[in-house]
């Protein structure tokens, strides 16, 4: 027996966050006994090739930026960490079926510009040009 439309059952997600969330319980049973370098390696390496270059040369660059930047995964994505606190994050484009991969900060990282800022970026390919402006974002975030 079928509802009327006025009361079938909607989801709130859709099946890719639906998977996202899935993947974060996986992390949280699977992943917790790896160091955080081990988790963001298995996860670049289960990216599509294109995804993974992007995402290994971001790793290398945020890393090097500071030795006490640290790293794990973030529902299912490379993120990294300032005195414990998530402070940005790589999300493949892969993931949510997106044209562009995303680079992003979260709410500890210290990048308030007044009253309105921007948080995450989209990324097509990691130029001299781009990694400059990532370096300048991390630094000021962990300032």
């Amino acid at each position: 027996m079928s509802m009327p439309d006025s009361q079938e059952k909607t989801s709130a997600f859709s099946d890719k966050e639906r998977e996202a969330m899935r993947e974060r319980a996986r992390e949280a049973r699977e992943f917790k006994k790896l160091s955080g370098e081990e988790q963001v390696r298995r996860k670049i390496a289960e990216m599509p090739p294109a995804d993974q270059k992007l995402a290994t040369a971001l790793h290398s660059l945020v890393l090097g930026i500071s030795p006490e930047i640290t790293t794990k995964t973030w529902y299912g994505m490379p993120a990294y960490y300032w005195n414990g606190k998530t402070i940005c994050f790589f999300q493949a484009g892969s993931k949510f079926d997106s044209r562009y991969s995303t680079f992003g900060f979260q709410d500890a990282a210290a990048l308030d510009d007044g009253v309105f800022w921007p948080t995450s970026y989209a990324i097509t390919e990691l130029t001299d040009a781009v990694a400059q402006q990532i370096s300048e974002l991390v630094r000021k975030a962990i300032s």
